[in-house]
């Protein structure tokens, strides 16, 4: 849910990267702050487990929508992909806006995805909510392995719903669609926020995150 600071006048959105351990959650999220011009994020923070990361930061765009005087500044996660964080999981999703399902293209990785996919569904269930009702983008990571199963067979097994959802090949240790993902999903929580409290949001057109160097 989002944050309203009247003093800083600003809106604070949570979102949150999921999906299998070693997916590529905690790259995505190293190289979006890499990019970010240090003045407009906070540091990376990380909070290891014994075997895998939470990481977490905020930023402030560049470009940053306008919703009635405020500006709109962002929180991204990652969860631990590990079955025994599950607990982590649970507790990072509180008050979630929007997700990225970061899905392992790679043939061997298919039944964690399926189960990671599934355990999102559970948690949010847990706060009563559905997925259907979050804003979401899917990742298809890592394609520039050799074993990677082809996207139509990852839209089979992942993105089959009733509402299907906006998708991305991304190969996260170069960068590549990892804003665009970003940018796609902070763009459906913006506009999901403004039609839900009957505000006009601008300007909606203008990229959300913008790499500070090329």
């Amino acid at each position: 849910m989002s944050i309203i600071n009247y003093a800083s006048k600003e809106i604070q959105f949570k979102i949150v990267y999921y999906g299998p351990a070693l997916c590529g959650k905690t790259t995505n999220l190293a190289y979006i702050h890499s990019r970010i011009n240090p003045e407009n994020r906070g540091d990376l923070v990380s909070l290891a487990t014994a075997a895998d990361r939470t990481l977490f930061f905020d930023f402030l765009p560049l470009n940053a929508v306008v919703i009635k005087g405020f500006k709109t500044k962002f929180q991204l996660y990652t969860v631990p992909g590990q079955v025994i964080y599950n607990a982590t999981r649970q507790l990072v999703l509180r008050s979630v806006d929007g997700i990225v399902f970061v899905a392992d293209s790679q043939w061997e990785k298919m039944e964690e995805n399926v189960e990671s996919f599934r355990n999102l569904e559970e948690n949010l269930a847990k706060q009563n909510i559905s997925l259907d009702d979050i804003p979401c983008v899917l990742q298809y990571n890592k394609r520039d392995l050799p074993n990677v199963a082809p996207v139509n067979y990852l839209e089979f097994l992942l993105n089959n719903r009733k509402r299907r959802v906006q998708t991305y090949e991304v190969i996260s240790s170069t960068g590549k669609n990892v804003f665009a993902a970003l940018n796609a999903v902070a763009q459906l929580l913006l506009h999901k926020f403004s039609r839900d409290n009957d505000l006009a949001a601008r300007p909606q057109t203008q990229p959300v995150a913008v790499p500070s160097r090329p």
